[in-house]
Parts: structure tokens; sequence; C-alpha cells
């Protein structure tokens, strides 16, 4: 049975969940930094299996607000 709430199978696609990917992937980053780099990763990890072309336009949004912030060097 697929845990919608816990484990949902768009995030859970390949050998490690998508959360634990994000934790490694901004321990060095904190307050919006953090926050952008997670959400662009969660989309980039699901469009297949979940939003298309909708999730890969939000990976792109949170990318370019980290741009436009100056927050990337």
């Amino acid at each position: 049975m697929n845990d919608q709430v816990n484990h949902p199978s768009h995030y859970t696609s390949g050998a490690i969940e998508c959360i634990d990917a994000i934790e490694s992937a901004t321990a060095n980053l904190t307050g919006t930094e953090a926050y952008c780099t997670g959400n662009a990763i969660k989309y980039l990890w699901r469009w297949k299996q979940k939003g298309g072309k909708q999730d890969l336009a939000k990976a792109r949004w949170y990318i370019e607000r980290m741009l436009a912030d100056g927050q990337a060097k």
C-alpha cells in the first residue's frame, strides 16, 4: 500500500527518499538559501512522477529567486 503521507511514491523513487537528499544538500545553508534549494530539489525530484512541466517551472522559479536575490555566487 502506498503511504501518501509518510512515504509517497513520487518522493521515494531510487535508493533514498527526497527528504534525505534535501537534508544533505542543505546542511550548510540557512534561511532562504536552504528553503529555495530544498524546494528546487523537491520539484526536480518528483517532476516525472507527479507534476510534469509545472514542477519543472516551480523548480526554475526557486532557482531564479536565488539568482535574483544575489544568493548564488
